[in-house]
């Protein structure tokens, strides 16, 4: 345990399967909230969000999802959505008292399917730039970028910043690439490649993947629609993974749900807005 309140523990979380996740624990008396990033990215993706939640008294843990970070490959390369559920109510039990989850893209759709399987470990969900059927084409274009350098890698962090800079052209290029340090891994080739197993891609490319399948998605429509706990849909208003279709129909599915659309965000909000990302959820965290 650390002795300065600002400056979180990292723990370690025993999951279904031989998988560890990796964590930063910061102790509160205030409700519980864990993050959950996106696919392809890792603890360190939230920004500044983790230690205003801390400052205002809430205990946080900002987990690495399997595969991802620190946390462990899969064993069995299992990198299903039941795979990761089960992860995520393994560390609610580990929190052990109601939690709200906050999960951006693949960390939300973890947190929809927890809360449904086990929904007295939770006291809130907050979606981030994620519904149960996302827009087509931005999962295409999601895909496309992490399948692109995924084995190869990159020669140094600035090309791979680089590469960030064109996929995501409303955002300026960083001059601090520590940041960015922190969600690559350098290989004994001298190849700097992306802080993930290559193996969770399997599971969300190609005609019978999750993401393609029309069944899966209408289980998650049901998990949304059997949702009572407190409930925050945050978009981005440039996203092309949750339009304003989306959101329509996330509303009409979950018709307590609060929404906020942050101007300026694409679908990396926390990246992008993350002032006003974290008091979106402050807020939330606040009326709940």
């Amino acid at each position: 345990m650390t002795d300065d309140p600002a400056t979180p523990e990292t723990v370690r979380i025993e999951c279904p399967g031989e998988v560890t996740i990796v964590a930063d624990h910061w102790p509160g008396q205030r409700t519980p909230v864990v993050l959950a990033h996106g696919g392809g990215q890792t603890r360190h993706s939230w920004g500044g969000t983790a230690a205003a939640l801390s400052a205002r008294g809430h205990r946080v843990v900002s987990i690495d999802l399997r595969g991802h970070g620190d946390s462990t490959w899969a064993p069995d390369r299992d990198y299903s959505m039941s795979a990761y559920r089960d992860d995520a109510v393994a560390i609610a039990e580990w929190v052990d008292e109601p939690l709200v989850w906050v999960g951006a893209s693949l960390g939300g759709m973890t947190g929809l399917h927890a809360a449904d399987s086990a929904p007295r470990r939770f006291a809130g969900l907050v979606l981030v730039d994620i519904t149960p059927r996302p827009a087509k084409q931005g999962v295409e274009r999601i895909l496309a970028f992490m399948n692109d350098k995924a084995f190869e890698g990159f020669v140094s962090v600035e090309e791979a910043a680089d590469a960030i800079a064109e996929y995501q052209p409303h955002r300026p290029r960083p001059s601090d690439l520590s940041g960015l340090r922190k969600n690559l891994r350098l290989g004994e080739d001298g190849r700097w490649r992306w802080h993930w197993d290559p193996a969770f891609l399997d599971q969300r490319t190609g005609g019978t993947s999750e993401h393609a399948r029309d069944r899966h998605h209408a289980e998650l429509e049901a998990m949304a629609r059997r949702l009572t706990i407190p409930t925050l849909l945050v978009r981005g208003k440039l996203s092309d993974l949750v339009t304003e279709d989306e959101v329509a129909a996330f509303r009409e599915m979950v018709p307590h749900a609060e929404y906020v659309d942050v101007a300026d965000a694409a679908h990396m909000i926390a990246g992008d807005r993350n002032d006003v990302f974290t008091d979106a959820v402050l807020a939330f965290l606040d009326r709940h």
